[in-house]
């Protein structure tokens, strides 16, 4: 859950290097470090903070020229965010130097053996022990720096995205990785290397994506030279032409990305299913369903397994399938699921969700289920990411980078998805009329102008906000679809904001947390016309006699509702099954309201990153 970045040419390193952490920092920002190779020195800076804390020490304490530099920013795994703990790390001769991404879960029995060959060590990490099992090995078999790398890599468990660094041979760079990313940018005589392509999308738009158990030697102005970590045996490189674009990773105009990616969502839904949608002819064209529909058509199942905000989409989904295809779903945390011994059969499939595409746990939740034969789907926002290289077929959401910590515009991506996926099954199951079909279309179609239509109401949302900045606890209640979205508006609010939020079934309520409701607790309703109006109301009345404050989000012209609830939001009204696109709007900027006024950070919450790709 590292960035890492790196650049060998001839540029200066320090300008592309900062900028290239910054871009990353979404990955990490508890520490940071830079390494700059100049003519004559080796310099490294490194502190506790975020990369901004890093730049300023850098100008004051180190030579920041130099045509090779690699940085790093961190979110910490082993040892606490430190000085000491930063990245880069050297070995023990000060020869060799490492940034890395990843987790090395059999550090403690190699540093032991270290130990006792007279290493000593001065971090509490993990990658501190692998530069220098690179350093001993490259000693005592007399081997070059690939080699050894290559060779320590085949000892070590775990996860990794590296590159490493030998001041007795300026001219090279060699990485590897296995179950992180790494994106290499390929220039005139340059390459670049980092997390992701952001960080040098104004000067490339070639890029290579290392798979798993691949290693690389970067040599100014040389091609690149590629192995299998295992067998040490001859890949090429598959070089792929970068889509993004330099405005959609800058802020235009917003002060957090979070806002602007919650105001993106009508142009990211709209994206999502442009091309894919035709609703005057009552067709869907889907690649990744059309070239596999026997196998959605004959399955048994589907299982859904995602984290996080994802895995509230995939909440959505199971209604979604389930009462317009007909097609029984289950949706698991990747968490879990990897580690349970699921049943899984080869008649089933899985649908693996995940906005970076490098989730650690739906990656090795999707290896497990291509062992036992399933087919797998993958639905994520990053183009060449490892879910898209590892699944059967997939789909794309289009939303754009998504920068902020607090996922916005993935959520509403990946419903729009998987709702063209379900009513794409439903047409060709016969689950579907033609008279409904042309009318779901028809309503996914008007779903951006109804978002705008929320956003219009954001000035009286932050009114809302104001009220209850200082709560300490808060209560999220929906039924049927709007369920999966009180949990991800309960989630958001804890995310940026931390206070302490739960989201719930509204009929779950009297089974426990109509305990905690007084004067003191404001309660979400999402109370839509559409689904159990009438058992939602009820809930609201009880509430009421308890002296709860109730915000609810409710359909246009509502009365009732806005009768009893203290605040009410409305939306437009549309098809039961795309409420959820709505109702999560206001609670987004609820959410984000709240954490401004409380003085918090919300595109870089505290203890969380954007990319979970270690355990």
């Amino acid at each position: 859950m590292c960035g890492i970045v790196g650049y060998i040419g001839n540029r200066e390193a320090y300008s592309i290097v900062i900028k290239g952490l910054q871009r990353l920092e979404y990955r990490g920002y508890d520490s940071a470090g830079i390494m700059l190779s100049g003519s004559e020195s080796l310099n490294i800076c490194k502190t506790k903070g975020k990369v901004e804390d890093l730049k300023r020490k850098a100008q004051n304490t180190i030579d920041i020229n130099g045509q090779l530099g690699l940085g790093h920013t961190r979110w910490a795994t082993h040892g606490e965010p430190s000085d000491s703990n930063s990245h880069p790390h050297v070995s023990s001769s000060g020869d060799l130097v490492i940034i890395h991404n990843g987790i090395i879960e059999n550090y403690a029995a190699i540093k032991q053996a270290l130990q006792e060959r007279g290493y000593h060590f001065h971090s509490d990490t993990d990658t501190e022990v692998l530069v220098n099992l690179i350093e001993e090995i490259k000693s005592s078999q007399k081997v070059k720096l690939g080699k050894a790398v290559q060779l320590a890599l085949n000892e070590v468990v775990g996860a990794y995205a590296i590159a490493v660094y030998d001041q007795n041979n300026p001219e090279e760079i060699v990485v590897a990785k296995l179950g992180s990313p790494l994106a290499i940018g390929i220039g005139e005589q340059e390459y670049f290397l980092a997390s992701d392509a952001s960080p040098f999308i104004e000067y490339t738009s070639n890029a290579v994506y290392l798979e798993d158990g691949e290693i690389a030697i970067l040599r100014r102005g040389k091609e690149i030279k590629m192995r299998k970590i295992v067998d040490d045996s001859i890949t090429y490189p598959n070089i792929f032409e970068l889509k993004l674009s330099l405005e959609e990773i800058e802020k235009g105009g917003y002060d957090y990305f979070m806002l602007k990616e919650i105001y993106e969502q009508p142009r990211a839904i709209n994206d999502t299913y442009r091309g894919r949608l035709l609703a005057d002819q009552g067709v869907i064209k889907m690649a990744g369903i059309d070239e596999h529909l026997e196998k959605f058509l004959n399955a048994n199942r589907i299982v859904i397994v995602a984290c996080g905000t994802s895995w509230h989409a995939g909440l959505v989904a199971e209604y979604i399938f389930e009462n317009t295809a007909r097609i029984p779903v289950e949706v698991e945390y990747a968490s879990e699921f990897r580690y349970r011994n699921p049943v899984i059969g080869t008649n089933d499939i899985i649908i693996a969700i995940s906005q970076s595409g490098e989730t650690a746990d739906t990656l090795a939740a999707i290896k497990l289920a291509k062992e036992k034969g399933a087919f797998v789907f993958g639905v994520c926002n990053v183009v060449g990411s490892s879910i898209a290289r590892e699944t059967h077929a997939g789909a794309y959401t289009h939303a754009g980078p998504e920068i902020g910590v607090a996922s916005t515009k993935a959520f509403t991506t990946q419903i729009t998805v998987l709702s063209l996926l379900a009513i794409k099954l439903a047409q060709e199951n016969g689950a579907l009329s033609k008279t409904e079909l042309h009318e779901y279309l028809a309503a996914i179609e008007a779903i951006p102008q109804k978002i705008e239509n929320v956003l219009a109401q954001n000035s009286e949302i932050e009114s809302i906000a104001f009220e209850y900045k200082d709560a300490s606890n808060c209560l999220y209640l929906g039924r049927g679809y709007n369920f999966p979205v009180a949990l991800e508006g309960a989630l958001k609010l804890k995310e940026i904001s931390y206070i302490h939020a739960e989201g719930y079934p509204a009929a779950e309520m009297k089974h426990g947390p109509i305990a905690l409701i007084d004067e003191q607790m404001p309660v979400i309703v999402i109370a839509t016309k559409k689904g159990h109006y009438e058992k939602v109301v009820s809930n609201i009345q009880e509430i009421k006699s308890r002296k709860g404050k109730i915000i609810a989000v409710v359909t246009e012209g509502d009365e009732e509702v806005k009768s009893l609830a203290d605040h009410c939001i409305e939306i437009p009204d549309t098809q039961e099954f795309l409420t959820p696109l709505l109702t999560t709007i206001p609670l987004q900027l609820l959410s984000y309201h709240i954490a401004l006024m409380r003085g918090c950070d919300v595109d870089q919450p505290r203890n969380l990153a954007k990319s979970v790709t270690v355990e």
